[in-house]
């Protein structure tokens, strides 16, 4: 393990403790401090991260099990289908492991992570809202369409892959003038 692996796994640690504290705020951080590595890839110099690809799927089980369980304390449907979810992506986790093959991550995308979201949100912000069975169908159809189109991103078009942060940045700048 490279010290360059270290910190940034310890980052990633420390950014997925929050949401055992404040599910929704601290599910917030725990997906910024995720997309920080593309930051700290290019800023540290400290032997590399390896297989990024491995090392960024197991750092993710980390904030994935302080979600899960928080989810874990739910009730009902929200419990149900977070549960359901984690195991669908755990699957999927699995076969990347065993394959290497990214497009596996699209076939079984994270949609766990956007349930946990919309779920830690609608609690914290609309407790009284109910769900009922078409609700959820529909809510469950829009974290799917939002996290399909952010795995396309990673993985189909794997459109970060060559980017810094600081890149990233300026291309979204660009387009942004642009316009």
């Amino acid at each position: 393990m490279t010290l360059e692996q270290l910190i940034i796994g310890l980052i990633r640690v420390a950014g997925s403790l929050p949401v055992l504290r404040w599910a929704f705020a601290g599910a917030l951080i725990a997906i910024v401090v995720d997309f920080s590595d593309l930051f700290f890839m290019g800023v540290l110099d400290l032997g590399g991260l390896g297989n990024y690809q491995a090392f960024d799927k197991w750092l993710d089980i980390v904030y994935m099990l302080t979600f899960l369980w928080v989810a874990n304390k739910w009730t009902g449907p929200d419990r149900k289908i977070a549960l359901a979810l984690f195991g669908f992506r755990m699957i999927g986790f699995i076969g990347f492991e065993l394959t290497g093959n990214r497009p596996i991550l699209l076939i079984f995308p994270n949609v766990f992570e956007f349930w946990f979201v919309f779920v830690a949100m609608r609690k914290h912000y609309w407790p009284n809202y109910e769900m009922s069975r078409q609700r959820i169908v529909r809510w469950l159809l829009v974290v799917l369409v939002l996290k399909l189109g952010q795995e396309w991103v990673l993985h189909g078009g794997q459109y970060l892959d060559s980017f810094t942060l600081f890149e990233a940045v300026e291309a979204i700048w660009d387009f942004l003038v642009f316009w």
